[in-house]
């Protein structure tokens, strides 16, 4: 989404000076297609001595313009001109994002201190031109023409505090005056650029300034735009794969912060398709903040448990995001499931593992692009596996229905591992006794379903064998995770509990099911067999013995 470059607050430009109106030439901006062809030949020309030559002009233009508002501070007319000399010299500059293997020459000149100077200049305006610019050679399409050219220019950035300087300016933007407002967004582009080039300034720019703050309070925001969606979007990048940054917002009070952003929507439906990208991009901040064992504690201080349960009775379009963030809240964190139990989340729960919110259809998919299905391919724990592995979208055209059972299967795996005893250990076994062990029927028509899936997915993965395609067994288990194992697994270890309660009518009923479909115990046993001898040691060794010894218990029992 764009938006204008210039401004004019007191002494700054006219935005008409450079920006012919479109109406007086019918509809055709003139200008514009003028620049664009001197753009286009300029980048065809171009070399380390046509880079000179700018930079020289861009630090003259810079110098007189500086010496002019020194000698003439309360008179703008004075520097008004130098003032669009020196726009225009930055404006020049952006022919540069056509030859980005000419970035080390950029650096080598000395520019990139002048540049992020202006970022501080007393007109907004010079300001708003230099983030255009940044954003302009950071971007993603023109950084990967040369890799090596645009790490050069990053690092140069950072070292002259590119990071302060962009937080440091958003500060005085005014998002009322749509060119501040479209400074805005390209502030949060070129961070996000800065992050695409080099991963680290995710952590960077949440330690050197307070951009996270910014970001917080830009969510507050009740009104939606596209400012609120980019800061949104932002701030699940930062926090997705960085514990630092979840802990740093856990400490601003940044829990209770998204769990009121997310609230506008648990009775009312996003109204485009941009906000409820924005949505979803919130909930996915909700699920990364939950990973940390202290933020999971001011979840439930929050009641975010509550209102995800609200969220999940009005089913909106954030129904299945609801459920995800529960998911990541109750692993290994029991207090939360003993709250889902307290609050009456248990009857929420099961009606959707029924199918009762099959009417529940949001116009996007459940998987957010933001979301790291890199995940799904660690060989972790159940315990862990329920935490970090998001739905995996195996096809387009997969139904939103099976994308909710996955979710929810994998939330009632985290109950039965965060509630081990006691009355509501008993009040979740019960809801698999209740209307003629209804609840059974349902899980083994879901294990059928996998177990099928998966079947089919080895036998092909045997005949790529046959036909010599190398592939190991990491790999061949990773596959066969993408196709359905992954749930397939949950199903075994939610039966293992259930068989492990020594409830004879459970018991009775899993064998009567197993039977019908011409299974037996073995085969439940094989499943969590395979799972116990994948079980990883990312949590470290001895969690890694508890997990294997709670699969063997299982195995043991059946």
């Amino acid at each position: 989404m764009e938006y204008a470059n210039s401004n004019d607050h007191g002494g700054k430009r006219k935005r008409d000076a450079f920006e012919p109106d479109e109406a007086e030439n019918g509809g055709v901006d003139f200008a514009l297609l003028e620049a664009i062809e001197r753009s286009q030949s300029a980048v065809e020309a171009i070399d380390a001595r046509a880079v000179k030559k700018l930079v020289l002009a861009f630090e003259r233009r810079l110098n007189s313009n500086l010496e002019a508002r020194l000698k003439y501070p309360e008179q703008p007319e004075k520097f008004a001109d130098s003032e669009v000399e020196l726009h225009e010299e930055i404006e020049k500059l952006k022919i540069l994002a056509g030859a980005p293997e000419l970035y080390p020459e950029l650096v080598q000149l000395n520019s990139v201190p002048s540049i992020l100077g202006l970022l501080a200049h007393d007109n907004t305006d010079i300001a708003i031109d230099v983030v255009s610019l940044l954003r302009d050679l950071t971007d993603e399409d023109v950084v990967e023409d040369s890799d090596e050219g645009a790490q050069v220019l990053v690092d140069a950035l950072l070292e002259n505090n590119a990071l302060e300087s962009l937080v440091q300016n958003l500060g005085r933007l005014d998002e009322s005056d749509p060119d501040e407002m479209s400074a805005v967004y390209n502030t949060l582009a070129t961070i996000e650029n800065l992050i695409e080039v080099k991963p680290a300034v995710a952590e960077l720019v949440c330690n050197r300034t307070k951009f996270l703050r910014w970001l917080q309070n830009r969510i507050k925001a009740r009104e939606f735009d596209s400012n609120k969606q980019y800061a949104a979007e932002i701030l699940a990048i930062l926090l997705q794969n960085s514990a630092a940054n979840q802990r740093r917002l856990g400490q601003i009070n940044g829990v209770d912060t998204v769990l009121q952003a997310v609230a506008m929507y648990k009775s009312r439906d996003p109204k485009s398709a941009d906000e409820e990208e924005m949505v979803e991009n919130l909930f996915d901040c909700l699920c990364s903040l939950v990973m940390p064992m202290e933020n999971k504690e001011k979840f439930v201080g929050a009641e975010g448990v509550e209102l995800m349960i609200i969220i999940m009775k009005q089913k909106k379009s954030a129904y299945g995001s609801a459920i995800r963030v529960l998911n990541f809240a109750m692993t290994k964190f029991p207090r939360a499931c003993e709250r889902f139990v307290d609050v009456l989340g248990l009857k929420t729960a099961f009606a959707a593992f029924m199918g009762k919110a099959s009417s529940v259809l949001p116009r996007q998919s459940l998987v957010n692009k933001n979301v790291n299905n890199s995940y799904f391919f660690e060989v972790l724990p159940i315990n862990y596996l329920v935490e970090f592995v998001p739905v995996h979208k195996r096809n387009k055209k997969e139904s939103y229905q099976e994308e909710l059972e996955e979710r929810i299967v994998s939330l009632i795996a985290s109950l039965f591992g965060g509630i081990t005893r006691g009355s509501r250990r008993d009040r979740l076994l019960s809801k698999f006794i209740e209307n003629e062990c209804e609840k059974i029927d349902r899980l083994m028509e879901l294990y059928m379903r996998y177990s099928n899936r998966v079947k089919a997915e080895t036998e092909r993965l045997d005949q790529l064998e046959l036909d010599d395609l190398e592939m190991d067994e990491e790999e061949r288990y990773n596959r066969k995770l993408e196709s359905g194992l992954y749930t397939l697994q949950l199903i075994a270890v939610i039966l293992g509990h259930l068989w492990s309660s020594e409830h004879a009518r459970m018991r009775a009923r899993i064998e009567l099911l197993l039977k019908q479909h011409r299974l037996s115990k073995n085969d439940v046993k094989n499943v969590l067999q395979e799972y116990h001898d994948n079980i990883g040691d990312l949590d470290g060794p001895e969690e890694k013995e508890r997990a294997q010894a709670k699969i063997q218990k299982f195995i043991e029992a059946f």
